[in-house]
């Protein structure tokens, strides 16, 4: 490490305190960026695998305009006529099925989250939380209370549930019926809530399981889950923070594969393309008995400035063909993946949908057994190279590859070589 990265880490870690934790063993410290790619202090350059909220790309011109143009304006609060606010409500909303007509907005993943509790428990005047195993929602209290991946079982409040994520690699379930054994689970769930003097006021899942491994539920599963907690007198929240935007490829939603309507969805991280803003999209109903009995004010969400953000990453999407992209591009990798698993073993599971991809490593595929160290090997590997990606999973042993929408098939086999030659070092055939 160059000693002035040392002391800039030092000096971080005797002001930000041990809680904030950094990346790979040998930190990067970035100070540029430009569209899929990164570039650190000494003007090394990495290909970034890993960032969704630079989602049209780092810096994009655009955005960057849009920014600093209104910047240059007014930036203020949401309690004065605007025409940014409205105006990306209605471009956002029509993204959505038209039961999803009413936008709120707000700063970050967990503050949209928070406020969709709050919605479901308004409207359905309960308390009980039901969600998947090893999820993670955000980092206030009431967000960490349902992420799993975070707090352990037995700090778990009486007023939520956990069910097991979907997984059709390891799991119990892996057949044509594994959604249906998996939204049983559901059911255990409100029957336990229940029995704690609880009852259900919401579902809440990231529709592509990100935090549990990409786990990509099987056909029906969000859909069945629906009917079962809406027959329970709740509602389903999907989180589209992570898989919304066109990420998944052939869907702007994740929700949307599965073929049914959400109740609420929040949205966050790649909206402003790393301007913090985030969002709840409800049907009006919903918003409607919340305003009964409490008003709805966020400084800084919806302002603006970050709406502007917004509102260009919307044009980019469009007019870059960004979620076609996606696809095209996420297609090409899975291929490139396959073909290397043919040669390292150690490649248990490829799976995902676009540019978010899980490539599951095991110590060998019969068992299946996780290869921890081996992931925190790689991922370090990588990072020498020049490719920035991280682990994730109950075992941290599943490489996520998640990179802005503008990834070319260039930067793909770039990718895909490197990733090639670091497996080969660790697993020599």
């Amino acid at each position: 490490m160059k000693s002035q990265d040392a002391d800039l880490l030092a000096r971080r870690q005797q002001l930000l305190g041990s809680a904030y934790r950094l990346f790979y063993d040998e930190p990067v410290h970035l100070v540029r960026g430009e569209g899929a790619w990164l570039f650190d202090a000494e003007g090394r350059k990495y290909l970034d695998m890993y960032n969704n909220v630079a989602h049209v790309g780092h810096c994009h011109p655009h955005v960057v305009a849009a920014i600093c143009t209104q910047a240059g304006r007014l930036n203020t609060h949401t309690r004065y006529l605007h025409e940014h606010v409205v105006n990306y409500a209605e471009r956002l909303t029509a993204k959505f099925p038209a039961e999803l007509d009413t936008a709120m907005f707000c700063c970050s993943g967990s503050e949209a989250n928070e406020l969709a509790l709050r919605l479901a428990r308004s409207a359905t005047g309960r308390t009980g939380v039901i969600v998947t195993s090893h999820a993670y929602h955000g980092n206030s209290q009431a967000t960490c209370e349902i992420s799993p991946e975070d707090i352990p079982a037995d700090q778990l409040p009486d007023y939520i549930a956990v069910v097991p994520a979907p997984d059709c690699y390891r799991g119990p379930h892996r057949g044509a019926d594994a959604a249906e054994h998996y939204a049983a689970y559901v059911d255990e769930a409100i029957a336990a809530l229940r029995k704690r003097g609880f009852e259900p006021a919401a579902f809440i899942a990231d529709t592509i399981l990100s935090s549990a491994g990409i786990g990509v539920p099987p056909p029906r599963y969000l859909q069945q889950v629906a009917s079962i907690i809406r027959d329970a007198g709740g509602l389903f929240i999907a989180d589209e923070v992570q898989p919304g935007f066109g990420r998944t490829g052939k869907y702007f939603w994740g929700f949307e594969a599965d073929g049914f309507v959400p109740d609420i969805v929040t949205l966050g991280k790649p909206m402003g393309n790393g301007h913090p803003i985030a969002g709840v999209v409800a049907r009006g109903d919903i918003v409607a008995t919340f305003a009964k009995s409490s008003g709805y004010f966020n400084t800084f969400g919806g302002n603006p400035v970050s709406c502007a953000a917004a509102l260009a990453v919307l044009d980019v999407l469009e007019q870059e063909s960004l979620q076609d992209n996606a696809r095209e591009v996420g297609d090409y990798i899975v291929a490139g993946l396959h073909r290397l698993a043919a040669t390292h073993p150690c490649i248990g599971d490829i799976r995902g949908n676009g540019l978010f991809i899980a490539l599951d490593l095991v110590v060998d595929r019969d068992s299946k057994t996780p290869a921890t160290h081996l992931a925190r090997n790689l991922i370090n590997g990588l990072r020498d190279r020049g490719v920035l990606t991280s682990c994730i999973g109950p075992d941290n042993n599943i490489l996520k590859l998640r990179p802005p929408l503008v990834l070319t098939r260039q930067d793909a086999d770039h990718m895909l070589d490197i990733l090639d030659a670091a497996m080969l070092e660790l697993t020599p055939v």
